[in-house]
């Protein structure tokens, strides 16, 4: 028989390569759980402060959002796409939650602001 050499797999990375790879992937991970927690408090802090109620209808929103956000990351960082799904129920509901705050300040709900 004659000596065949067969290529069973494509050539990878260098195992440094890699590790440098992972190591920035949960780097940039880190750095978005900590930038979204800040904006997070800051949109407590608005939450709380007010003074009028459209400002803490915009921070319950930013919350929402910055909730979806953690939520996708989590589910980036430790392979569980079921939870995009969740995610994405919770952005629904946000929004119809703004429009149904904006329609009663339309109407002429209580703003705080008068």
């Amino acid at each position: 028989m004659a000596n065949i050499r067969h290529a069973s797999k494509a050539p990878t990375a260098l195992p440094q390569a890699r590790d440098t790879e992972t190591g920035l992937l949960h780097s940039a991970i880190f750095l978005s759980y900590l930038l979204l927690s800040l904006a997070l408090l800051g949109a407590l802090v608005r939450l709380v402060r007010g003074p009028t109620l459209p400002d803490r209808v915009v921070a319950l929103e930013l919350m929402a959002s910055l909730t979806v956000a953690f939520i996708g990351i989590y589910a980036l960082n430790n392979d569980r796409p079921a939870f995009l799904d969740v995610a994405m129920v919770l952005a629904l509901t946000a929004f119809l939650t703004a429009v149904g705050f904006a329609r009663y300040l339309e109407k002429g709900g209580h703003r705080g602001d008068q």
